[in-house]
């Protein structure tokens, strides 16, 4: 076995969007990085949302987050790529009831957030890897995990040993990192599928967000591109998530419209869709030794709020003032590793159980939670001190 970057501070498994942005933030801070990763991703190309190879896949991003990317230099190429700021949020129940509203104007912001596109995030991360120093192995896996007591040793499928002083677990929910370091992440299956799509509508967006909860789970429609493209996310039983999978478009707009109550008017187009399995899972601790774990290889939540991804690079954000703190007291880079693992856990168990209690509140078709769900969301919106709380936390504030 050769071995390479015997001098590494920092190794990062997985360069998805928090594995690539860990890696980038790092080596932005001086330290010397190595990323691996098992496959290149495809160049992101501006594709119309109704063109075969358009990513589905969208994230809700927060301003915390923003920031930290326009910290690494990166944030202004997304931005004036293709984001989608949205000003406004509305949420409501379709049993009846009050709506919960978040409004940009309300809290004195030009925008309550961006809509971005999973592609778009890793292709432009992935091109400040190499000006910032980061040593990339792709394609490339980890086989063996070895750690003493100055570092970290991993040995990857081509051969190749890296060793660091920590290395980090980016490499999703089926983390094989997190498994050698011998750290559980208990699964629990909703029985459910997020089905996504873009779709066109009659009516325009509004920069806004809109969230229906139906009993078999939520609808969301996210402002996507132009005036009337939206993301949408369907959470659905797994069996009617199939269903609406083998439906022509025709019929499929037609169910979508009244799942949305014509909320937006008439639906006209669709892309391909997708569905993708929805679970909790929570690793039972962040770091073991030397390994740190982010990501969804820390915690794997319900899409409901938006947050996944948010969640996964304030674990980069609060790792990486971390290792800062170790460095300026001349401490070894693994030695706050419990303290953080210990703050940060309770941060993400916290996000994942409210989320978790949310979907079963409202995922719901009993009578107790049906006459429950409206009055509380209407509640919630007549309190602005409440509602400027949740878009807070939401917004890493």
């Amino acid at each position: 076995m050769s071995r390479r970057g015997s001098g590494l501070d920092v190794v990062v498994v997985g360069a998805g969007v928090v594995g690539a942005t860990a890696a980038l933030a790092f080596a932005r801070d001086g330290l010397q990085v190595a990323l691996v990763e098992a496959r290149q991703p495809p160049a992101w190309q501006p594709l119309a949302t109704d063109a075969e190879g358009i990513d589905l896949r969208v994230y809700a991003f927060a301003p915390d987050n923003a920031a930290l990317l326009d910290s690494l230099g990166v944030w202004r190429d997304v931005a004036g790529a293709r984001a989608h700021p949205y000003r406004a949020m509305r949420v409501w129940d379709a049993a009846g009831g009050g709506e919960l509203v978040f409004d940009a104007d309300a809290f004195g912001r030009r925008e309550l957030g961006w809509i971005v596109e999973h592609a778009l995030l890793v292709d432009r991360l992935w091109k400040a890897l190499p000006g910032a120093g980061v040593q990339l192995h792709c394609p490339d896996s980890v086989v063996a995990l070895e750690q003493d007591d100055s570092g970290a040793t991993v040995a990857l499928h081509s051969g190749l040993s890296l060793r660091a002083k920590i290395v980090v677990a980016a490499d999703g929910a089926e983390s094989k990192l997190r498994s050698l370091a011998g750290i559980e992440a208990p699964r629990r299956d909703y029985g459910q599928r997020g089905l996504v799509a873009f779709v066109q509508s009659a009516r325009p967006h509004r920069s806004t967000c809109w969230q229906r909860f139906l009993p078999t789970g939520p609808i969301a429609f996210l402002p996507f591109d132009g005036v009337d493209v939206s993301s949408i996310v369907w959470t659905l039983p797994d069996s009617e998530a199939q269903r609406l999978l083998e439906l022509d478009d025709a019929t499929f707009l037609r169910e979508l419209e009244n799942a949305f109550a014509g909320t937006l008017g008439a639906l006209t187009r669709v892309s391909r869709r997708a569905a993708f399995p929805l679970r909790l899972q929570l690793a039972q601790s962040l770091t073991s030794g030397r390994v740190a774990v982010i990501g969804d290889a820390a915690h794997a939540v319900h899409p409901l709020a938006g947050q996944g991804v948010n969640l996964g690079l304030r674990d980069v954000a609060t790792l990486r003032r971390t290792l800062a703190d170790a460095r300026s007291r001349g401490l070894d880079l693994a030695a706050r590793l419990p303290r953080w693992a210990r703050a940060q856990r309770s941060e993400n168990a916290l996000s994942g159980h409210a989320f978790d209690g949310i979907n079963r509140l409202f995922s719901n078709d009993s009578v107790a939670a049906t006459l429950l769900r409206g009055p509380l969301l209407g509640l919630a919106g007549k309190l602005p001190p409440l509602t400027h709380a949740f878009w807070r936390h939401a917004a890493g504030q």
